[in-house]
């Protein structure tokens, strides 16, 4: 009697069972990925994977304290965001809605971590429902975030270029973010419901994302049409909104200049225009260092999805696949301390309700205030 093959519709699971545990090396007889996993586990893991020999416990153990050490900063860091950015009323304004939103997203891509934990821990795959549940998280956290970038660079540039008639209001800001969450909907419900692609294992079989390795046209179209939708569109809105504002700033500024030198004074600011502009040069300068954090962090992982469904998949090892994972994490911790260095009233806030950080943000002066302060000196 012939092994039983398996095989149906995009799983790839088509080698004979008995065949799949073991291979010879220079060493000896050792495990591959999988060897102990039953053949209803073993039709959601690509065969790509299947073919690699097992890491080490060390690898795992070694990964699954990363990722403990990530989602503690994480965690705290988005939580101390949302915290301050919801219970502040100076920090209630439209624009900090996308704020809000963003950490929310990182604070979801490492909520699901505990599942990388475990599965690495217990060194291999830990069942379906763990895989889609970190998968789905992982799909609405990072595309969201990637959405949430780009309408955090559009505000930015409405509020320095156009600042009379750019403000944010709270409608439009509502509209945007239910934009940004029904772009990003079809994206996480598709390959949940596998209507169209799926969410299976990757790398070391303890992380689980889209399916890139399928050999059908069905799973390339899906990785092509992502890769635009989700990765070159908001990217793109990013790097051409940020290129404007950075454009617009160096010629006002030298408008100014020019004007200032015609009238013969050292500069047509006052005091109190010089501070409201260094505050939102300081905002846009932390949005546009997340920005760029975000595209480094995940165009490996774009890379290395379109290398499985277009490209050379003997490129895409194990452990070359968990490198761009865990670069994808990072921005999540990155993210709201960038914010605590930068944004003023955020850390003005959270030196009032969270002393014990350290941070010692003194209040702007406004006018009434200097002009206060100059009559009692005289």
């Amino acid at each position: 009697m012939s092994p039983t093959l398996i095989m149906d519709f995009n799983r790839t699971v088509s080698r004979p069972l008995p065949q799949m545990g073991l291979m010879e090396n220079e060493v000896g007889e050792t495990h591959l990925l999988g060897w102990n996993l039953p053949a209803e586990d073993l039709i959601h893991i690509p065969e790509h994977w299947l073919k690699y020999q097992e890491p080490s416990p060390l690898q795992h153990y070694y990964l699954a304290f990363m990722y403990t050490l990530f989602t503690f900063i994480a965690l705290f860091g988005n939580g101390l965001v949302i915290w301050i950015f919801c219970i502040a009323k100076p920090l209630r304004t439209p624009s900090n809605i996308f704020v809000i939103n963003l950490a929310l997203c990182d604070f979801v891509m490492m909520a699901k971590a505990p599942i990388f934990i475990y599965s690495s821990i217990n060194r291999g795959y830990q069942g379906h429902f763990l895989c889609q549940l970190f998968g789905v998280a992982g799909a609405f956290s990072g595309l969201g975030a990637s959405a949430t970038n780009a309408a955090i660079a559009y505000d930015r540039f409405s509020t320095i270029a156009k600042p009379f008639d750019g403000r944010m209001t709270y409608s439009r800001a509502l509209f945007l973010i239910i934009c940004i969450w029904a772009y990003t909907l079809p994206w996480g419900l598709l390959p949940l419901t596998e209507k169209w692609n799926r969410f299976v294992p990757e790398g070391y079989l303890t992380s689980c994302t889209i399916d890139y390795l399928s050999p059908t046209d069905e799973t390339r179209a899906f990785i092509g049409i992502m890769f635009v939708i989700c990765y070159v569109i908001p990217v793109s809105l990013v790097i051409f909104f940020y290129s404007q504002i950075v454009s617009h700033v160096f010629n006002h500024e030298k408008a100014l200049r020019e004007q200032a030198k015609k009238m013969n004074v050292e500069s047509l600011r006052s005091n109190q225009d010089a501070n409201a502009q260094s505050a939102e040069v300081r905002i846009a300068k932390a949005a546009i260092t997340i920005c760029c954090l975000f595209i480094a962090s995940w165009t490996p992982y774009a890379v290395v999805a379109m290398i499985g469904a277009f490209g050379d998949r003997s490129l895409l090892t194990p452990g070359i696949t968990m490198i761009p994972a865990i670069f994808c994490k990072t921005v999540a911790c990155f993210d709201p301390y960038v914010y605590a260095i930068s944004h003023p009233r955020y850390r003005l806030e959270l030196s009032k309700r969270v002393p014990c950080l350290g941070i010692n943000e003194k209040p702007p002066q406004t006018a009434s205030e200097t002009q206060s302060t100059t009559t009692t000196t005289a």
